[in-house]
């Protein structure tokens, strides 16, 4: 008993005051075992939840964060105790560094609040589609400080937690899981306004991520400078390639104005000449 008492008190090394033991080592690694042995219960119990609702994941998603970094903490302040080191101490001890690093540090810990405040509202949920500085992406990841978002072109983007909580959001996902969208044309003056309606309502209802085509609906808008300007609505859950299903709407239109024998003018400009006939007569 006592050699193996002599075992668990022999001290690796010494650092001024503080000492590190061989029961220093196994009380650190005891410490991160536990951590992560209830991070890997909570996530295996909340994996439990999958027959909910996708809202209800989206919650529990949030709650597995949380409990994650709240675990990391209590374990880094015991990692910290088992090292000799009082964390009342240390803080009262180093309160000017704190204020010098957290002035330096203020932008980051920023972002990190914002990852909290997106945590525990919930306005922002992974899998939603959000417009940020007139980019639209998916995110995938909502961490303390950043979160993970991919965007049209497939390219992963880091977002601060700042820039969405402070900024202007379009939350394409929040009310519900379609959204209206829009495709403007303009045709030649003189064509027959009611059948260039009817081609464009049956041009967005022929595209198949087109829902709900009873509410689609298209309009004369605007007598423009050389054209009549129409407008197309309707309603899709393909919103975060939404672009691509507006291209191939327009491929329809132009098939079907073709077809209807409906031009679509290019701009044009009548240029007036005047005659300087006073300029003349005077040479």
């Amino acid at each position: 008993m006592d050699i193996i008492t002599n075992n668990f008190e022999f001290e690796i090394f010494r650092i001024g005051a503080y000492s590190f033991k061989v029961y220093t080592l196994l009380s650190i690694g005891l410490i991160i075992v536990f951590a992560k042995l209830a991070i890997f219960l909570i996530k295996k119990a909340l994996n439990r939840k999958s027959e909910l609702s996708k809202k209800d994941k989206d919650n529990y998603y949030s709650l597995f964060q949380i409990s994650r970094y709240l675990i990391w903490t209590v374990a880094l302040g015991l990692i910290l105790e088992s090292l000799g080191i009082k964390l009342t101490i240390l803080l009262a001890g180093s309160a000017a560094l704190l204020v010098g690093v957290g002035l330096g540090l203020q932008h980051t810990f920023n972002d990190i609040m914002s990852g909290l405040i997106l945590l525990f509202e919930g306005s922002i949920k992974v899998g939603d589609v959000l417009e940020v500085d007139g980019d639209v992406v998916k995110i995938h990841n909502i961490g303390l400080r950043t979160s993970k978002a991919l965007n049209r072109d497939d390219i992963d983007i880091i977002l601060p937690n700042s820039l969405i909580t402070t900024n202007k959001v379009i939350n394409w996902s929040h009310q519900s899981k379609k959204a209206r969208f829009r495709i403007s044309v303009g045709v030649a003056y003189g064509s027959d306004v009611d059948l260039v309606l009817k081609v464009l309502l049956e041009s967005a209802n022929e595209h198949p991520d087109t829902i709900d085509k009873k509410l689609t609906h298209a309009r004369l808008t605007d007598f423009g400078n050389s054209s009549l300007d129409f407008q197309v609505l309707f309603f899709s859950r393909n919103i975060f390639r939404i672009e691509r299903v507006k291209s191939e709407i327009r491929r329809i239109i132009d098939r079907k104005f073709r077809e209807n024998n409906i031009t679509i003018p290019f701009p044009q400009l009548d240029l007036h000449v005047k005659s300087d006939i006073t300029g003349r007569a005077k040479n």
